[in-house]
């Protein structure tokens, strides 16, 4: 797997976790926490957004982005159009961050550590995308429970990660 497909890959997936947010009827639903949910969809969306901003903009390119993972989970009403700007940062950040990356890089260690073990950085990244496509899913089973309405809003596509013609 090439860098620009791991960038291709978690653009894809904050593109759809705009969509989820965005199909949210009224904004207050976005915090609901329904008995059994862990997190809400306002939450998931913080938190993904500071995870990639923190491993791949801060780590991988030195934007400078200082994460507070305990916010990400604690703060509660931010106004959505906050969050799908957060969520657009983050898009800008992973794809200039990756253009730039030397290829060389996937096959060494991360630069940090992550919870005491060294990963090789290809295998972070993958792990990234898989992270990001998991809480994906969770936000698109918070919205149709609370909001009711079972219809996807067409996430995770095939398109963006087709061959081009």
């Amino acid at each position: 797997m090439s860098i620009a497909d791991v960038s291709r890959l978690i653009n894809r997936e904050l593109a759809s976790l705009r969509d989820e947010l965005l199909a949210y009827p009224n904004e207050a639903d976005l915090w609901q926490l329904p008995k059994g949910l862990p997190n809400s969809a306002g939450n998931l969306a913080l938190h993904l957004v500071g995870n990639l901003r923190f491993y791949i903009g801060t780590q991988l390119g030195a934007t400078g982005y200082v994460r507070d993972r305990d916010a990400e989970f604690a703060l509660r009403g931010v106004p959505r159009a906050e969050i799908v700007k957060s969520i657009e940062t983050a898009a800008d950040e992973v794809t200039r961050t990756l253009t730039t990356l030397d290829p060389a890089q996937l096959d060494k260690p991360f630069p940090v550590e992550i919870g005491g073990n060294r990963i090789q950085t290809g295998m972070f990244l993958q792990h990234l995308a898989s992270h990001l496509a998991y809480h994906l899913g969770q936000v698109d089973y918070h919205r149709r429970v609370v909001t009711g309405n079972s219809v996807s809003v067409g996430a995770i596509p095939i398109p963006p990660i087709a061959l081009t013609k």
